[in-house]
């Protein structure tokens, strides 16, 4: 008998949420309204850009081991790994991101599939976007 009762209050609730979506008003969302965002065309950031590096420095940065200060070199305006000093984090905490990042290969080419080139970007310290050098590489294709 309880288990019916249960059975028939699940099948209204489904049944009153299907009602609810069939409505488009149940499902608009009129606010906050976005602040427009604007761009200047030759390349720079959109205004709402936090830049997080810009060839100048890491302040941005800290070390993921130690959360000390990170310990990439940034040399000609690039930022690149120093082997064994691990990750770097962002100084700074982020909800909601539209992520633009700028990443090149090495420029000598060692080593085949996951051992050439692999990087990745971490969010929220859990997941990654893969970034992987496959070019004429094989590599697993399911990752």
């Amino acid at each position: 008998m309880k288990g019916s009762i249960l059975f028939l209050l699940s099948v209204g609730i489904s049944a009153m949420v299907s009602a609810e979506i069939k409505d488009p008003v149940a499902t608009e969302v009129w606010e906050p309204v976005p602040s427009k965002i604007t761009t200047a065309g030759n390349g720079a950031p959109p205004s709402d850009a936090i830049v997080l590096f810009d060839g100048s420095g890491v302040s941005e940065w800290k070390s993921q081991r130690d959360r000390g200060g990170a310990k990439w070199k940034v040399d000609n305006g690039n930022l690149t790994v120093v082997p064994g000093t691990g990750g770097i984090l962002t100084t700074r905490t982020f909800g909601d991101i539209q992520l633009h990042i700028e990443w090149s290969s090495p420029t000598v080419i060692v080593g085949e599939g996951q051992g050439r080139g692999n990087s990745g970007v971490f969010l929220q310290e859990r997941y990654e976007v893969q970034i992987l050098d496959s070019f004429v590489s094989k590599t697993y294709s399911n990752g």
